[in-house]
């Protein structure tokens, strides 16, 4: 296709695109299985990565593009039951495409690239045809940036940069994007052991998933210790089993009011469309100073990547690789369990609650298929979960419910 910015129109017309049928089951569905709506199912060059949703459009980015082609990420109609491919945008210079993100106000499509190391800017003034406002690039961002979370803090839309080591240590950088078309840095500081991967940010605090470094909290604004995104004020850190940090979610329960748990997703080896590994990581965070693990969730044979949360009604969903989806009840109590539901995590001595014991896995999804899937990245909404499968493309399935 064109060039990032301009008029949208096919990557590669020849790629074969099948969105009416999904692949079939191996025999029947179980009971707890979240329902397969359908699937873009296109099969394409390109491995698909992140899906973020908003409205009836969904955006879905590329993975490991051929230095040739450059990368490109897609823009699907998901108002019915079968996404349909509506178009894509080329970026050109990255070999891959991290996080893909809309902006809080659906005025904007933020686009983290690797390899050339920048931060791409779209107005979404047509959702359907993604605009270049700018690229944003500087020394402070290369190789690349990984991942942006884009978040709101008193106010000012703000994007935490995870940046690639390359030669140097990885580093945060943080943007103010209050202009969105004039990014500018506010802080920069290397971080994370080797990698800082991802954050998640909510009410002024931020949370850092620092690989073999744990999990940090910050202060940027909400935390009563006087930090800014410019300034942050570290609040606490802990070290949960067998480190490798990858993501983070901060459950703020609507029902209830409680703001206790957060949920780390740990990334182990893998080896795409075969096997993963890695387990959640249930953390207390009711003490920031203090954060403590206090229960895990894990699936035999598979790893956990991304999180998104129905949080009215208390229920996280985890991309699990070669393990499909997996919808979790994280309402309540999650350390008051009794020692039969306990079990000690990989690698470690001392049992903590299982999620598994405690009766927790509500339903699972678009596991034991016909064909394989590799489930990157995940979101719910309005009902229902929008999965980006590396090998298949995009997925729509029927919400859990309690």
């Amino acid at each position: 296709m064109l060039a990032a910015g301009a008029a949208c129109g096919s990557d590669d017309p020849t790629e074969p695109i099948q969105t009416a049928n999904c692949p079939a089951a191996s025999g029947a569905t179980p009971p707890n299985a979240l329902t397969v709506l359908g699937c873009g199912n296109f099969k394409p060059k390109r491995t698909t990565a992140e899906i973020s949703v908003r409205g009836t459009t969904a955006y879905t980015t590329t993975w490991g593009n051929a230095a040739s082609a450059g990368s490109v990420f897609y823009i699907w109609d998901v108002a019915g039951n079968t996404p349909l491919l509506v178009d894509s945008v080329n970026v050109e210079g990255a070999r891959t495409l991290g996080d893909i993100a809309v902006s809080d106000d659906g005025g904007y499509l933020f686009v983290a690239t690797e390899q050339t190391g920048a931060l791409a800017v779209y107005s979404l003034a047509n959702p359907r045809q993604p605009a270049l406002v700018t690229r944003y690039s500087s020394a402070e961002i290369l190789p690349g940036v990984h991942t942006a979370e884009i978040a709101r803090v008193n106010g000012k839309l703000y994007g935490f940069l995870a940046i690639d080591p390359g030669a140097s240590p990885a580093k945060l950088v943080i943007v103010d994007l209050g202009n969105p078309a004039s990014p500018q840095p506010v802080f920069s500081q290397f971080i994370g052991s080797p990698y800082v991967h991802d954050t998640f940010v909510r009410d002024g605090i931020l949370f850092l998933a620092l690989w073999n470094a744990g999990m940090a909290i910050w202060d940027i604004g909400g935390g009563g210790k006087g930090g800014t995104p410019a300034a942050p004020v570290e609040l606490g850190r802990v070290q949960t089993a067998n480190g490798e940090v990858h993501n983070i979610w901060w459950f703020k329960d609507p029902a209830t009011g409680s703001a206790k748990y957060a949920f780390i997703g740990e990334e182990g080896p893998a080896n795409i469309g075969v096997s993963a590994l890695g387990d959640i990581h249930v953390v207390d965070v009711s003490n920031m100073a203090s954060p403590r693990e206090v229960a895990f969730y894990t699936v035999s044979g598979a790893g956990t990547h991304n999180f998104s949360m129905d949080e009215a009604n208390g229920i996280l969903y985890a991309a699990y690789y070669n393990g499909g989806v997996r919808a979790l009840d994280v309402r309540g109590d999650l350390e008051g369990c009794t020692a039969a539901q306990k079990t000690a995590p990989r690698n470690q001595a001392v049992a903590i609650c299982d999620l598994s014991k405690m009766g927790r896995e509500l339903a699972v999804g678009l596991k034991d298929r016909a064909d394989p899937v590799y489930v990157w990245g995940v979101q719910f909404l309005g009902g229902s979960v929008y999965a980006s499968d590396m090998l298949n493309g995009i997925w729509k399935l029927r919400a859990a419910s309690r």
